[in-house]
């Protein structure tokens, strides 16, 4: 089974627009075709990003936040390289995929292009749906 980690801006999409990869791979995230990994950190910015910029009222931002936290492994971060990414805001990303052997999941690879010198695997959610083969490939 595959682990990753799902950044924020993919949850986001999703709650944007039920018509993309993004939203797909939300709704498989308890399909037992990869497993989600997350930490303390990335639940308060899941929090904190939905909450401010979704259009989603608190009680149900809650749920969904509850629900991931149900059936996603948990990880305890213990050691930091930072900064390490151009935007140091994505550092615990990086460190919770190195923690968790997952592979990151977000819209912006341009920013994790580090990622590598730790053998750290970044896709797009559609690159991950077909890495998994929920969608196919179009020629």
């Amino acid at each position: 089974m595959k682990n990753i980690v799902i950044d924020t801006n993919v949850l986001l999409s999703a709650f944007y627009s039920n018509r993309g990869a993004s939203y797909k791979l939300i709704s498989l995230i308890d399909s037992a075709k990869f497993r989600v990994n997350i930490s303390t950190t990335l639940i308060y910015e899941y929090e904190e990003i939905l909450k401010s910029k979704s259009k989603l009222d608190e009680k149900h931002i809650d749920s969904i936040l509850n629900y991931i936290c149900r059936v996603g492994k948990k990880n305890r971060i213990f050691y930091l390289w930072r900064p390490k990414l151009k935007d140091t805001d994505d550092d615990f990303l990086l460190e919770l995929a190195v923690k968790s052997n997952s592979i990151i999941v977000t819209l912006n690879g341009k920013d994790f292009k580090p990622a590598c010198e730790f053998n750290i695997k970044v896709m797009t959610p559609k690159e991950f749906l077909q890495h998994i083969g929920e969608i196919q490939c179009k020629l």
